[in-house]
């Protein structure tokens, strides 16, 4: 009897939970909304537009926004409010690409969510079915997808973060030969990194990215030292960051960056080279787990098969 009305008190009291979060979330985003309403209608005001005649999205995508906004204001209340930790998931979420001004209270609201939603579905449903499973399964599963769901945002952002640092790697001395050919052609360092973002916008469009975003902080007024500095902080690669401290000394000493850039870019190729020599190096021993466990049971099963089964009927023959 206790079992039985164990399960049906977890699911009411996550569900209580999830709906009083959910509301929070609802506030939040309705506030934020308003806020954003506001000061488009302040613009609007201002340029001598009426916005109330634009179009309205689908469906769908007020849809999308609501429940963005659900999650933003779940990340706003149950977010960590220690400025280092802010510090670091931001700085973390620009690593993998993600630069939203709202950024930082998704993923923690995506957090959140997860680890109520889950466990008050498998809670309903172990509810809703005729055979329900024991408290003790019923806990230990609630708790699993809970935790399951709390570090599943983690990893996805780390395998983020490590797809665009491979990304960047990749694309980085592509790039870094073109900036030595606009540099020698007689191009500014500004005007060469400006031209190599543009070019490189479909091949790479990584490495192209983050040189627009250096090229605009350099024209908004900001120190070319400091957007490199800036540049070397937001990838947090070894190579870049001895590419920006380079730059920094060729720029404070006078040294030509033609040169810099020459002498660093047969660096950097090198690198490569022994980057991928590394690589195949490691590629045996990667490769004996799939042997052993996939090829070598087949191959056994294929050869000695026959053989085993020719002295099953011959021992059988023997025995009658």
């Amino acid at each position: 009897m206790q079992n039985t009305m164990l399960i049906p008190l977890l699911a009411s009291l996550l569900a209580f939970g999830s709906v009083l979060l959910l509301g929070f979330g609802v506030l939040g985003a309705r506030r934020e909304a308003g806020r954003a309403l506001r000061v488009r209608a302040k613009v609007a005001g201002f340029a001598g537009v009426n916005d109330t005649a634009a179009p309205a999205g689908s469906p769908l995508v007020q849809l999308a926004g609501l429940l963005a906004g659900v999650v933003r204001g779940l990340g706003a209340r149950l977010g960590p409010k220690d400025l280092d930790s802010l510090d670091k998931t931001k700085l973390d979420l620009i690593r993998a690409g993600l630069r939203g001004p709202n950024a930082v209270q998704s993923f923690h609201g995506a957090k959140a969510a997860l680890m109520l939603l889950p466990p008050s579905l498998f809670l309903g449903v172990a509810w809703i079915l005729p055979q329900a499973p024991s408290a003790q399964v019923t806990i230990i599963g609630a708790l699993a997808l809970a935790c399951l769901g709390t570090l599943a945002p983690g990893v996805w952002l780390r395998r983020r973060m490590a797809a665009r640092r491979l990304a960047l790697l990749c694309e980085l001395p592509d790039a870094l030969d073109l900036l030595v050919v606009c540099v020698e052609s007689g191009m500014g360092l500004d005007q060469a990194i400006h031209r190599v973002s543009e070019e490189l916008r479909e091949s790479a469009p990584v490495i192209s990215g983050e040189l627009r975003t250096l090229t605009l902080e350099m024209r908004a007024g900001r120190q070319r030292q400091q957007a490199l500095k800036d540049l070397a902080e937001r990838t947090g690669i070894e190579d870049v960051q001895s590419l920006v401290t380079l730059l920094v000394q060729a720029d404070t000493f006078g040294i030509s960056v033609a040169r810099t850039l020459r002498v660093y870019s047969d660096t950097l190729r090198t690198s490569r080279f022994q980057r991928a020599e590394e690589t195949a190096a490691k590629l045996p021993t990667k490769l004996m787990f799939p042997l052993v466990l996939c090829i070598f049971p087949v191959l056994f099963v294929v050869l000695i098969g026959p053989a085993v089964l020719q002295l099953a009927h011959v021992f059988a023959r023997m025995g009658q």
